[in-house]
């Protein structure tokens, strides 16, 4: 039985790709001519959001270079050593809400560090999992919809963050020590 999901699994994309096309066409939809409307509406969409991503970008940089992040690391260190977090992935915790690919990276690298199947690696990767990038989630979608007063949903988002990366600390400590 479960090869025969197996073998559905492998086709249902393909399938849905050939499926939909041929439905449209069947229903008279001049399907070029919809994909580049499509395509014209996505690069003006990219193009309106391109100023809020150099400037949520570029406010990173200015954060991690111009030294607050390692302030944020150093006040946040204590709290986390007592509560028996573990330090390495104190950084991860301050990163993740501004960068999913940097947070990733340093997610990556804790598990090369440390394995994954140590607490630290666990529980790097469920707060990987269990968090938001909540300043590129303001920027992109506030952005392409025009909302430009986001104070609240700022920090809901932060508030949910921590949250989110003290209940992955408590689940792995229930779950994996």
């Amino acid at each position: 039985m479960m090869d025969l999901f197996g073998e559905i699994s492998v086709w249902i994309i393909p399938i849905i790709l050939a499926a939909v096309p041929l439905y449209a066409y069947y229903k008279g939809v001049p399907i070029y001519d919809e994909f580049i409307e499509g395509a014209r509406e996505g690069l003006k969409l990219t193009w309106n959001l391109l100023p809020f991503l150099i400037a949520m970008l570029g406010a990173i940089a200015i954060f991690t270079e111009g030294g607050a992040m390692d302030l944020l690391f150093r006040l946040i260190a204590p709290v986390g050593e007592a509560l028996g977090i573990p330090e390495e992935v104190i950084p991860l915790a301050v990163m993740r809400p501004f960068s999913g690919s940097g947070s990733l990276g340093m997610t990556a690298s804790i598990i090369q560090n440390y394995g994954p199947d140590s607490f630290t690696g666990r529980l790097a990767s469920i707060m990987q999992g269990s968090t938001e990038t909540t300043f590129y989630v303001l920027t992109v979608y506030f952005g392409a919809v025009g909302i430009r007063k986001y104070r609240y949903a700022l920090w809901v988002g932060l508030i949910g963050d921590c949250v989110a990366f003290l209940a992955a600390f408590y689940i792995t400590s229930i779950f994996f020590c």
